[in-house]
């Protein structure tokens, strides 16, 4: 078990709980994630929570089982990721992503795809995806940081922390426990129906979900993604 849905009255949390491989995003756990957020909906929840078992929130892609997958397994894997983002930014209802540890790649655009972005204390931040081509979450990250502070994160690649997080706008709040955080957004969820905040949702993105879609093929389906991922990961273990 990989996933799990809480429920506490109006308040639906989503557990990423593969917590030995860092709550890495695998296609069991994209698929658990996506039928959750529909739950959740359908159940009556006002607030989605996101959050990690253990100490990281989600350390990106799940490739575990890289060896034996093909430029064509990847694309496909990168896709459903990108539409369970666009069906979390689009939610009827208000989220919140709880950023521990790690938050890094696609974990990192799950928690920027959210409302409220609560960042604990010790947590870090890094979008590694266009070190080996992928262009995954880029508008959803200008959206939040601003078109410059994208651009410098996206190539350098650095990984940020909590604190500069919140100052570049990544994270909402940065917290040692974030019940506090978790009530106030709760509380303010209750303020609008579903209805009102789908629209809201819908009104106030930039992003242009079938443009970001495209260009995410176009950056996946470029020959040779599993070479790039492998070289990339070759070369993170060389630093270590």
């Amino acid at each position: 078990m990989t996933f799990r849905l809480e429920r506490e009255g109006d308040i639906a949390t989503l557990v990423l709980a593969n917590p030995s491989r860092g709550n890495a995003l695998s296609p069991a756990l994209v698929a658990a994630l996506d039928g959750g957020l529909d739950q959740a909906v359908a159940e009556g929840a006002r607030l989605v929570v996101l959050r990690g078992e253990g100490r990281h929130f989600c350390t990106g892609f799940d490739l575990s089982d890289l060896p034996e997958l093909s430029d064509g397994d990847l694309l496909l894997r990168v896709v459903h990721i990108e539409l369970l983002l666009q069906k979390l930014g689009g939610m009827p209802v208000t989220t919140l992503a709880i950023g521990s540890g790690r938050t890094f790649g696609a974990g990192a655009d799950l928690f920027a795809a959210c409302d409220h972005r609560v960042a604990l204390e010790g947590a870090s931040f890094s979008f590694p995806g266009p070190a080996f081509g992928l262009a995954l979450g880029t508008a959803r990250l200008a959206e939040r940081v601003g078109a410059t502070a994208a651009r410098a994160l996206l190539l350098a690649g650095r990984e940020v922390t909590a604190a500069e997080a919140l100052s570049l706008g990544l994270a909402t709040r940065v917290v040692a426990d974030p019940a506090e955080a978790m009530a106030a957004a709760a509380q303010a969820a209750r303020r609008l129906d579903a209805p009102t905040v789908a629209l809201l949702h819908a009104r106030t993105r930039g992003a242009d979900d079938a443009a970001d879609l495209a260009a995410l093929v176009r950056s996946a389906a470029r020959p040779g993604l599993k070479a790039r991922i492998e070289a990339y990961r070759a070369a993170v273990a060389a630093k270590r």
